[in-house]
């Protein structure tokens, strides 16, 4: 039987990697890499880092195109299963032709595959296709982990829920019955004109575990135009950006968020 392991391989630091993701990547014999174009050969460099680091025996590399996704259509939804498809088709190839009848083929998945990302819900749309093969899933450190660690932030506090949404969601509609909320992936900078911004600082963080990274926090109206400065000069930089962000509602309590206090204590 094929096996095809999904793994997790934290949010761009080398040393996220697990235990568990280093013995994974050890018994893979094919590498699965999705190139994403030019703008973006950082992300498949660290990929071939990886496994260089980790493989335990020979191995092939397998490179193919990921289809783009059209992210100007207000069509949203469908747009992203449109993309999905596509790139169930590039899976099923890969899959189908490229891994043998008893080798094991891993794809490496940004973060933590379980969070956040499509490839589980393709490679269930391949196996439905009726293409044998087992899989399994490593976890791995993801962005909002990595995030919260280094801005030595608990994400969650005591009897509060956490909200976990996207900047489109965000943009339409602020959650009021949460007071921490995880922002993935915000092109339109949504914390700035959120109603109810003045009610939160926010701690935000691109290319997390990377050599770019870029970690900004505060009170969202003191620090919202900084963020949308900078955000604009790294993508514009380097061609791409990866970033997310929490949004914390300041305590009235009198208990007083820890990483407000060093923030106040530095100025």
């Amino acid at each position: 039987m094929k096996r095809v392991p999904i793994i997790g391989i934290g949010a761009g630091d080398p040393d996220h990697l697990t235990l568990q993701a280093v013995k994974a990547i050890a018994r893979a014999e094919v590498f699965f890499i999705l190139d994403k174009g030019e703008v973006k050969q950082d992300l498949v460099r660290l990929r071939r880092e990886i496994i260089d680091a980790h493989a335990a025996g020979p191995y092939r590399l397998v490179e193919a195109g990921d289809p783009a996704r059209d992210r100007t259509t207000p069509a949203y939804a469908a747009a992203v299963e449109d993309w999905r498809a596509r790139r169930a088709d590039v899976f099923e190839r890969l899959i189908r032709d490229e891994l043998g009848a008893d080798e094991t083929g891993a794809f490496l998945v940004w973060g933590d595959p379980a969070l956040y990302d499509s490839t589980l819900a393709i490679v269930e749309e391949v196996l439905g296709r009726g293409i044998a093969f087992e899989y399994e899933v490593i976890p791995g450190i993801s962005s909002v982990s990595a995030l919260a660690a280094r801005h030595r932030v608990s994400l969650t506090r005591v009897a509060r829920p956490l909200h976990i949404t996207t900047g489109r969601r965000l943009a339409q509609h602020v959650p009021v019955e949460s007071d921490d909320i995880v922002v993935m992936l915000d092109a339109r900078d949504a914390f700035a004109t959120m109603p109810g911004a003045s009610e939160f600082d926010i701690y935000w963080g691109a290319y997390l575990g990377t050599p770019d990274e870029i970690l900004i926090s505060g009170p969202v109206t003191e620090v919202a135009d900084r963020i949308r400065a900078t955000r604009a000069e790294a993508r514009e930089r380097k061609g791409w950006i990866m970033d997310t962000y929490l949004l914390r509602k300041v305590d009235r309590s009198g208990n007083a968020d820890p990483a407000a206090l060093r923030r106040k204590a530095a100025q």
